[in-house]
């Protein structure tokens, strides 16, 4: 009994002091970044050290959250480690934000309020300081329950909290509140029934086939280039946008080009591997391995080329207004280099540190995940966002992917509980007959194509006719709720869909208590 206490101190001992670890590297970036504006920008103003202490808080707890979302599925299905995917994401979000972060950036997130309302400069920097620090304690808070949550949606929630503080409700724009609000159902279903769309193709086309490497070497080279594309053309729009403008049309086209140039590139290497690999689904799914990989980097580029605004899109407004003396009434604010670096090395601090602990919620925890259903989420995240910034559809990649991930693991059930019924019709048409029959026509079934299928059961039935049947109606209505097995935790789906929901409200009133605070302290 000693001896176990003695070993639960020890656990409890490590576990306290990897805590202090990461907590004492967080807050040396935090007192780096502190010194460098102080040294550099504190003749300014002592308030644009605070509020980059604000955003370096703000960029680690994005990295901690929001960063999961790109490789949260390759790491739960087995195509990349957590140590391999920490580092390439840690890279490429900081390079997305570095190199394409965007030479200028909305301030006003998405026209959330309206800067012209604002009655003074100090009015302003007040409001930008209270919606990033809410949006950072929402974050933090999310991430200690393991729910990921839109970082987008919590900075606006910040900046309508504090603009409703700082000039009242008319400052915040409704109509854009309310298409937020629609995104919140938009986002997960359009991810969950593309991602369950893809799903499904992949099995019709190869894992249903009695050969899935002949299917393999047919199919998989067009749904890589498939994924070419939407990368390719995701990339356009997201990413080298931000440097140098490019239309749709244009992504569109050099999206094709990448498709035309993986299809070529691929296909003979699926036609190698196809006659290596097993004839089975473990077998299939290796060749989606390497592809994974590439998603993983792209989405991370571009995540960090895209939302490095919400660490830092309030900083370059506090940081312009009080350089110029000015509230940013403009749509935009110039970032300057060393906001930008502040945002991608917290970004890669934050998932450093505390990002593995959402990487396993949204890579294990929700549904099984192997790298056929990976690949689903990722196109799914690819395409959702590509249809609806063309649809003008407002929509969260965090919600795409989750709901993505949901639609996977609720198609997988509606098919694992078909089958369970196929099986059962199986075994009640063979009732009488000797076990060894029944077991024989079960693997004939399984190796059988989905037309073949169809046809043994057909045949089933119809030498069944004659008979009377051996369950009742009522009998076969319980038996589906047998057959119906759970392969989605609802428990995690009625806690992430519970933080998507108070996300914007939370973070407003949050950051309207932020503001009265700074307000009555600031003021003499």
């Amino acid at each position: 009994m000693e001896l176990k206490n003695i070993q639960s101190l020890e656990n409890a001992g490590k576990k306290t002091s990897h805590e202090l670890m990461r907590f004492g590297i967080a807050l040396l970036f935090i007192v780096a970044v502190i010194l460098y504006t102080f040294i550099n920008y504190g003749h300014i103003s002592f308030t644009l050290v605070v509020a980059a202490m604000i955003g370096g808080y703000m960029a680690m707890n994005i990295g901690a959250n929001d960063v999961a979302n790109n490789v949260g599925p390759a790491v739960g299905s087995r195509a990349m480690t957590m140590t391999t995917a920490i580092i390439i994401a840690a890279v490429f979000e900081a390079a997305g934000a570095i190199i394409a972060g965007g030479s200028v950036v909305t301030t006003i997130k998405g026209g959330i309020i309206d800067p012209n309302d604002i009655d003074d400069v100090e009015t302003f920097v007040w409001l930008m300081m209270a919606a990033l620090l809410a949006a950072a304690v929402w974050l933090n808070i999310a991430t200690a329950i393991g729910a990921p949550v839109s970082t987008t949606h919590s900075i606006i929630g910040g900046v309508m909290g504090g603009g409703i503080a700082a000039a009242g409700w008319a400052i915040v724009n409704w109509g854009t509140i309310g298409q937020i609000a629609a995104s919140w159902v938009i986002s997960p279903l359009l991810g969950g029934a593309i991602a369950a769309g893809l799903l499904y193709l992949i099995k019709r086309t190869i894992t249903y086939k009695s050969d899935m490497m002949d299917a393999s070497r047919i199919m998989v080279p067009w749904l890589l280039a498939l994924m070419g594309w939407a990368f390719g053309t995701y990339l356009m729009m997201k990413g080298v946008s931000q440097i140098y403008k490019v239309n749709f049309t244009s992504a569109i086209l050099i999206g094709t080009l990448v498709a035309a140039i993986v299809y070529f590139v691929t296909r003979p290497l699926i036609n190698r591997a196809s006659r290596k690999n097993a004839n089975n689904k473990d077998g299939v799914n290796q060749m989606f391995i390497i592809p994974l990989i590439f998603a993983a980097a792209l989405l991370s580029f571009a995540h960090g080329s895209n939302d490095v605004a919400n660490a830092v899109g309030p900083l370059a407004a506090i940081h312009e207004a009080l350089t110029t003396h000015e509230a940013a009434t403009g749509t935009k604010a110039a970032i300057p280099m060393w906001i930008l670096v502040v945002g991608a090395i917290g970004i890669a601090i934050g998932l450093a540190l505390y990002g593995p602990k959402l990487i396993k919620t949204v890579g294990t925890e929700i549904t099984e995940i192997d790298q056929m259903r990976a690949y689903s989420i990722a196109m799914a995240a690819a395409l959702t966002v590509i249809l609806a910034s063309q649809l003008g559809l407002p929509v969260s990649t965090t919600h795409v992917t989750i709901g993505a991930i949901f639609g996977v693991g609720f198609l997988r059930e509606y098919l694992k509980a078909n089958y369970k019924r196929m099986i059962a019709q199986i075994e009640e048409h063979h009732q009488g007959q000797d076990r060894q029959i029944v077991e024989a026509f079960i693997r004939k079934f399984d190796k059988a194509s989905l037309s073949e299928k169809g046809r043994l059961l057909q045949e089933l039935k119809a030498q069944s006719l004659e008979n009377e049947p051996h369950l009742t109606k009522k009998e076969r209505k319980g038996l589906k709720k047998v057959y119906r097995q759970e392969l989605v935790k609802r428990s995690i789906m009625l806690k992430v869909v519970a933080a998507w929901v108070i996300t914007v409200p939370a973070t407003g009133l949050i950051a309207a208590g932020i503001f009265f605070a700074i307000r009555g302290f600031m003021i003499p």
